[in-house]
């Protein structure tokens, strides 16, 4: 990775988006009228207390589940219109996941695995573009392997290699490194970087680790459904401290309220 890219644009918008969940009678807000916009090429990491929206914005944004109101738009295209397959296709074309569970088929070689998500979208699998971008996360020798003869970390990055082979405008990514050691998630951490700086991607974080939000531009920080902070070029010193206080902050606040 040598070429740096430098992508213009808004590559994700969300306009008053609000998620409720139960029923009428008992209804609970996981997302409280939440907007926001994330320039392209930038690593923002998203961050709160348990129960604070966290990945209920991520599966709005994503398309992985529908905001009871407010819209989402992805590459300037508004995403939460349309049937669900409409929407299906939407996400192939636009989005890339990374999960804490690597999601590999294991009866699957690393190659036959970052090569599925072009031929669920019915696309043109171009085996040589794989192989290059396995190649540049580092697992170029590896392409025979299945994932039980793989490292966690090295699971992980095929997980991004198959993110990055539909050439998304957006990664998602629900706590990437939850299931690695220190040195694997730290090299998953710069890979994410780099594909944000050498593949022009937009990679949203969503983490409860200090450290992991460090490596982004940016952190957003959410609270009881609510967007309540932001903190540009983090370290894991200030992140910690401003996730400590925010949750005092709503653990006195749901004290007084009795929740």
């Amino acid at each position: 990775m040598t070429q740096r890219i430098k992508p213009q644009g808004e590559a994700l918008r969300l306009v008053s988006v609000r998620k409720v969940y139960g029923t009428e009678d008992n209804p609970v807000t996981a997302l409280a009228n939440v907007s926001l916009s994330l320039s392209a090429g930038t690593f923002t990491a998203v961050m709160g207390p348990s129960g604070s929206g966290k990945s209920t914005l991520l599966q709005c944004a994503a398309g992985l589940d529908r905001p009871t109101e407010g819209r989402v738009y992805v590459d300037g295209t508004e995403m939460t219109g349309g049937s669900e397959a409409e929407l299906t296709k939407f996400r192939r074309k636009r989005i890339g996941f990374v999960f804490q569970q690597f999601n590999l088929l294991p009866t699957l070689t690393v190659l036959q695995n970052v090569l599925l998500p072009l031929k669920l979208a019915g696309r043109r699998a171009n085996p040589d573009a794989a192989v290059d971008i396995l190649r540049r996360v580092g697992l170029g020798d590896r392409l025979g392997h299945r994932p039980a003869e793989l490292s966690g970390g090295q699971q992980q990055r095929v997980a991004i290699a198959r993110a990055l082979v539909t050439s998304p405008k957006l990664i998602f990514g629900d706590e990437p490194t939850g299931a690695l050691d220190t040195r694997s998630a730290r090299e998953v951490l710069t890979l994410l970087q780099e594909t944000v700086r050498f593949y022009g991607r937009t990679v949203v974080l969503v983490t409860h680790d200090p450290v992991a939000a460090s490596y982004a531009d940016s952190v957003l920080f959410l609270a009881d459904g609510h967007l309540v902070g932001h903190l540009a070029d983090p370290t894991a010193e200030a992140v910690a401290e401003r996730l400590t206080r925010l949750g005092d902050e709503v653990a006195a606040r749901r004290a007084m309220s009795g929740v």
